[in-house]
């Protein structure tokens, strides 16, 4: 212990007679360390920490089987019934749909809020307990409209009401309905999705009777727990033979695809996308952490070089080569210690922000807890390891007798050299690769702008609005929808304006059954298209930017009394129609024979990555439609067109609920420019620390080789040597393994495709600007980092050399 505490004192008054080296070593291993321990902390708090439920292995959810992205929910809430009463795998089954919103209104208070809809059982199947009053029981449901009761999430009870426990029993409105409180959910219970927060929940039968039994209203979200010995596998087909007796029984409203089981927590299916992104980031953090260490490691060979004298004057002195080498990977632990410590502290800083920040995906819940910190001791200890055993190997296989010599003369200087060389290569190469996926990301991003979306969203405001507040059943007569849209198109500075009932990228899209005119038995399987569609008014192309490319848009002529008419999209019109013309062509849909009088441009609808999807728009004024968005294009400024926009809307219905937000904001969330923002903050962040490791590891070594050989290099001076030959003793050698390096890195890169394929849109390392500019990049990065030591080289005087000898 005593021998370990003169180590200890010894190392630190070494560091502080070298602060430059020291502050380069911690710096180095700060940001290292940092980057690390801030992506692993989003990893655990995402992927690792378990759902604040009872049981939460033994939890699933099911989806269809084929791969969807986003909130495609399940089922219908009847499906759901005869599912849960017909298996024979799961011991209790419930559902959810987490798309519920409201004004709540209590008091003087009137606040927005989201929350969930849930089956009477839903939190007897989590196994959660209240913090205050008692939870929804299945006991509480005698059929529609019988169960006026609602649920707190902890953050809205302490926020709104104040965390007063009397509120359980007091009445609240939810837009204009009446509900009690009976309950508030424990402060870590938010239910089953990492980013989902909501704000309460109320039970499905407060829907009414229609939605209880309607089977086309696709919104439920099932979960269950499965018996004793049930494999997920027996389960998912136990459910699909259910699911595919279901189709026979009602062929017009259920398809009877086959089911699967999946973990409930990351949006169920986006889960296989956020795991592929976290951890190739994980991989990427990893590879700046081996490239700080290659760089201390070289740091590390040079002083321990430098100070071959007094380690080999302490052997002389009765020290033995193990005692040498502890002493050296004190220092390196040291230094680890210290560089780790504020690698965790900034990086808990960092993820406090994270813990701020409300994602589109919604809020997540970052902390530091025991898990982190013991990730952050493992890094600090491996990389102490991997950087302080370089120097230690020297010194133990160092020649005291040789190091006494006058003159810093390396016994073995190729093999010395050659592993530092390594170690600057495999640096160099880890930069490359980084600096190549962070082009990546860039060039991924910019595709991502100018691809073709199929409107224009610059300029143009949405307004969201509920109209179910404004007449009762939402049945607001077409004329007041009119007017309407029409004092929208008149506020000062609108070009355009219209209303669809929802717009892209914002989930929950499903196919919609078309059938060909004749048809008499409408059942799913004589369905010749399934496109998506969308209800607009006349006008919305125009405001939405959409090319229309034959035909005519919609009118307000065009009504329930007159031929029913769709304008579709190009890819609509190929399948169903080949190369013949689709203006004047008919189908089915919902019951109704419908013309084609427009064709507009092809686009995208629910994620950037989807092929292109058929597309039909139906009129507003032939469809009736609850949810209505205003979609107005304007050149005023945003904050100021937002407020008049919602003035104005409000001054019409004053009980409607409106939501104003610029298109571009939607378009930064979910499925569409939020993904690909957040590949280029990480890709571009890595390969920042990359490239400053990179710099300070070619200088680093270009300036010792620089300084060991100035005598060399005075004496070539002094024989007449060119300014190239100066040149290429000086910083020859690190130039050529910049070269290699940069090379292996490009190589790399595109090897890993792959894998910036789980981050990157369109992810493509052999695109010629990325190769173009990160070959640039290195070279820009290798004469900034060589320019001091060779300078240095250039000015050396011979004579002043020779006089201090």
């Amino acid at each position: 212990m005593h021998d370990l505490v003169l180590d200890l004192r010894y190392s630190l008054r070494g560091l502080w007679k070298s602060p430059a080296f020291t502050l380069v070593a911690l710096l180095t291993l700060m940001l290292g360390i940092g980057a690390n321990i801030v992506v692993f902390g989003v990893v655990n708090a995402v992927l690792l920490h378990p759902l604040d439920v009872s049981d939460p292995q033994n939890l699933y959810q099911l989806r269809l089987k084929p791969w969807t992205s986003f909130k495609l929910l399940t089922t219908s809430y009847p499906a759901y019934e005869d599912l849960r009463r017909r298996n024979t795998t799961f011991s209790g089954m419930a559902g959810f749909d987490g798309f519920a919103e409201a004004t709540l209104r209590w008091g003087n208070t009137v606040k927005s809020v989201t929350g969930y809809a849930v089956t009477g059982n839903y939190f007897d199947l989590l196994g959660v307990q209240p913090e205050v009053g008692r939870f929804i029981h299945e006991a509480d449901e005698h059929g529609p409209n019988s169960a006026p009761y609602v649920v707190l999430s902890n953050n809205l009870w302490r926020s709104v009401f104040n965390a007063d426990p009397s509120v359980v029993g007091a009445t609240v409105r939810l837009d204009k309905d009446p509900y009690t409180i009976i309950g508030v959910a424990p402060a870590q219970f938010h239910g089953t999705e990492q980013f989902d927060r909501p704000d309460y929940w109320i039970p499905f039968v407060n829907w009414g009777q229609q939605f209880l039994q309607n089977r086309t209203s696709i919104t439920v979200t099932v979960l269950g727990r499965l018996k004793p010995g049930v494999a997920p596998q027996e389960a998912a087909e136990n459910l699909s033979a259910i699911a595919a007796q279901l189709a026979k029984e009602y062929p017009q409203t259920d398809t009877g695809m086959p089911l699967r089981l999946v973990r409930p927590g990351l949006f169920a299916d986006d889960g296989d996308v956020i795991r592929g992104f976290l951890y190739s980031v994980t991989g990427l953090a990893l590879l700046v952490l081996v490239a700080a260490c290659a760089n201390l490691a070289s740091l590390f060979a040079a002083r321990a070089s430098d100070r071959s004298r007094e380690l080999a004057l302490r052997v002389a002195l009765g020290a033995s080569h193990w005692r040498l080498v502890r002493q050296l990977m004190t220092e390196a632990m040291v230094v680890s210690l210290i560089g780790g410590t504020a690698g965790l502290v900034t990086a808990s800083l960092l993820l406090g922000v994270l813990n701020r920040w409300d994602s589109p995906y919604g809020h997540l819940a970052v902390n530091v807890d025991a898990r982190v910190y013991f990730v952050a001791l493992i890094l600090t200890l491996i990389s102490a390891l991997f950087f302080g055993i370089v120097p230690a190997r020297q010194a133990w296989q160092s020649s005291p007798l040789q190091a006494m010599k006058s003159g810093p003369v390396d016994s073995m200087p190729l093999r010395r050299f050659a592993s530092r060389d390594l170690l600057l290569g495999a640096q160099i190469t880890i930069c490359m690769l980084l600096v190549t996926a962070s082009l990546v990301a860039v060039r991924g991003m910019v595709r991502l702008l100018h691809a073709p979306l199929g409107f224009q969203p610059q300029d143009v405001m949405l307004a969201e609005t509920d109209l179910k507040l404004v007449e009762p059943g939402g049945d607001v007569p077409i004329e007041k929808k009119k007017a309407m849209i029409e004092a929208v198109r008149n506020i000062p500075g609108v070009v355009a304006a219209g209303a669809v009932n929802r717009v892209p990228f914002n989930g929950g899209l499903r196919g919609v059954p078309i059938f060909q005119p004749g048809t008499t038995e409408f059942t799913l399987n004589n369905s010749v298209l399934a496109p998506y569609v969308f209800t607009i008014s006349p006008g919305y192309l125009e405001a939405a930017g959409t090319r229309l490319l034959g035909g005519r848009d919609f009118s307000w002529q065009d009504t329930t009394q007159t031929p029913y008419v769709a304008i579709v999209n190009e890819t609509f019109a190929r399948k169903m129609w080949g190369d013949t013309s689709a203006i004047g062509q008919r189908f089915i849909v919902r019951g109704h024979l419908t013309e084609v009088v427009g064709v507009v441009e092809d686009g995208k609808y629910h994620n950037m990555q989807e092929s292109p999807q058929p597309v039909a728009y139906l009129s507003l004024s032939q469809n009736e439609q609850n949810q209505m968005i205003f979609v107005a294009r304007s050149q005023r400024a945003q904050n100021e067109m937002a407020a008049t926009l919602e003035r104005t809307l409000n001054g019409l219905e004053p009980d409607a609920r409106i939501k104003v937000q610029s298109w571009l904001e939607v378009l930064g969330g979910l499925n569409a420019l939020f993904p690909a923002r957040a590949a280029s903050v990480a890709l571009c962040i890595m390969g920042l620390l990359a490239a400053m490791l990179a710099v300070t590891g070619i200088f680093g070594m270009a300036a010792y080789n620089v300084s060991r050989r100035m005598k060399e290099l005075g004496i070539r001076v002094a024989l007449g040597a060119r300014t190239k030959h100066v040149m290429s003793t000086a910083v020859g050698r690190p130039i050529v393994l910049l070269v290699v390096g940069s090379l292996l890195g490009l190589l790399s890169g595109v090897l890993t495709s792959r894998l910036l394929g789980h981050i990157v849109y369109q992810a493509n390392p052999r695109d010629p600007v990325v190769v173009v500019g990160a070959v640039l990049t290195m070279a820009l990065l290798g004469i900034a980092a060589s320019a001091i030591p060779a300078l240095r080289a250039l000015a050396v005087d011979p004579s002043k050399l020779l006089r201090e000898e």
